[in-house]
């Protein structure tokens, strides 16, 4: 009789491994299909910290309303765009050992889908035959960790009209001290931006729009660099000996005449001369105290 058959123990664990092979093969298309919808490259891998950690320059917000002072935030850096200049005003991002990578160079300068429909675009041949660079704000080389993050910083958005002097000269050696300091242990907040109206290109003569007005051409480049040794609580790490540089050049192809060094100024006048409001998370006498002095660190 079938009621009291009882099957034999080898039918019993065939059934039970076959039963393991299925539950494992659901484990491993799930964990395949978590890898293709959740890319690697996210601003909370450990030692990727928020870009606007230390404050927010100008207060900018998402809301379309606010047009030339708008929030974009994105995984490799944060900015406020000004659509009467057609560029940014600011981009802050934070660099230290966790964005750096091998990734190639990915040169594929495009309009930022992300501002708002309606919203006029820069395009990269708004800059052809113009006599200034497409000079990124933040820097291609600060985001090599992935292609992603690369490709990142050539959207239009990231750019702005800079004298080639400028921009493949004094400017850039600036940006490869700052990586120095990343790769000798040091974290650092950037902020950088421009301001002003009207620079001098490889045309010479002084040029204040280009795409027929579209974009100003800024008179002077500017960026503020907190320095940190590398760790946690960032904020919390900010000290009265805490090394801040901040740096005005003229967008200009003579700015080589003086090296990077010799641009350093003080927070409180770049704060002048911008109208923003550099580490407002700061306490205030902190803030007092990092922003009065002029920075005369090495510059090598």
């Amino acid at each position: 009789m079938l009621l009291g058959y009882r099957l034999p123990l080898f039918y019993i664990k065939w059934a039970l491994h076959i039963l393991i092979l299925c539950l494992c093969a659901v484990l491993v298309c799930n964990s395949c299909r978590y890898v293709v919808l959740s890319p690697v490259t996210t601003r909370d891998l450990p030692g990727r910290d928020a870009h606007l950690a230390l404050g927010n320059p100008s207060n900018a917000t998402a809301s379309m309303a606010n047009y030339d002072n708008y929030l974009m935030e994105k995984v490799q850096y944060a900015l406020s765009y000004n659509r009467s200049r057609g560029c940014a005003n600011w981009v802050s991002w934070h660099l230290g050992k966790a964005w750096r990578g091998a990734a190639p160079r990915q040169n594929n300068f495009r309009s930022d889908p992300a501002l708002p429909a309606g919203w006029e675009r820069a395009k990269t041949n708004d800059y052809t035959n113009t006599g200034f660079d497409r000079g990124h704000i933040c820097p291609s080389d600060d985001r090599d960790g992935s292609i992603e993050d690369n490709s990142a910083t050539f959207v239009m958005t990231n750019i702005m009209p800079q004298a080639p002097e400028n921009n493949q000269q004094t400017w850039r050696f600036l940006e490869e001290y700052c990586r120095k300091l990343v790769s000798q242990g040091s974290e650092l907040y950037i902020i950088a931006g421009s301001y002003g109206r009207g620079g001098t290109g490889s045309k010479g003569g002084r040029t204040s729009t280009i795409a027929d007005g579209r974009i100003v051409v800024p008179a002077r480049t500017w960026k503020v660099i907190l320095v940190l040794s590398d760790g946690g609580n960032d904020l919390g790490r900010v000290a009265q000996d805490t090394r801040i540089i901040a740096v005005s050049m003229p967008n200009t192809q003579s700015v080589t005449d003086k090296e990077w060094g010799q641009y350093r100024v003080s927070v409180d006048e770049l704060e002048s001369a911008t109208g923003l409001d550099f580490f407002s998370k700061l306490p205030a006498n902190l803030q007092r105290s990092l922003e009065s002095g002029e920075d005369s660190g090495p510059t090598k």
